[in-house]
């Protein structure tokens, strides 16, 4: 059993090797292009991890949210664009889709109303605001959704063939 390291702080990546037990020796086996010295570097932030080593590591490391980890984290573009997913159950994710789905249903009709004349107006930009904050609820939702499903298969719970399969019909 490798030895646990009592640094505090840890970044994700760190905590991720440690909750699989693995020493860098063994993590690097595993993830055969990243070198011992290279992943004590990413863990201890002495360099920025490449998207492609966040790639191998999610795969190999049977850990989807460390490539939405990255992206919304990480990466430049990301940081501005894509929004930080937490891993949670499938109860707690449809609850959230079928709560903001209500609430966007329920402005529907003002939303209609905001943007039919292709204007929004001093007097309609809070609720405009306040809807388009219910709309960002629901995308985020959907990629918890695609998060949770993308650990199911990495874990086996969903046949990944057949969930492709599937997919590619779409």
């Amino acid at each position: 059993m490798p030895k646990v390291s009592n640094k505090e702080n840890k970044n994700v990546f760190f905590q991720k090797r440690e909750e699989l037990k693995l020493t860098r020796d063994q993590a690097s086996e595993l993830l055969e292009s990243i070198t011992p010295e290279r992943i004590e570097k990413i863990e201890n932030e002495r360099v920025e991890p490449h998207p492609e080593e966040i790639l191998i590591m999610a795969q190999k490391y049977k850990s989807p949210e460390l490539c939405n980890y990255y992206c919304s984290n990480l990466c430049p573009i990301g940081r501005q664009y894509v929004p930080e997913v937490k891993l949670q159950d499938l109860s707690q994710i449809v609850l959230k889709m079928v709560d903001s789905l209500n609430t966007v249903q329920d402005n529907q009709r003002r939303l209609i109303s905001i943007t039919a004349d292709g204007v929004i107006d001093d007097s309609e930009i809070d609720d405009f605001v306040s809807i388009q904050e219910e709309l960002e609820k629901i995308s985020i939702t959907v990629e918890a959704l695609q998060l949770w499903t993308e650990q199911m298969v990495a874990n086996g719970a969903i046949d990944m063939e057949k969930y492709e399969n599937r997919r590619k019909r779409n």
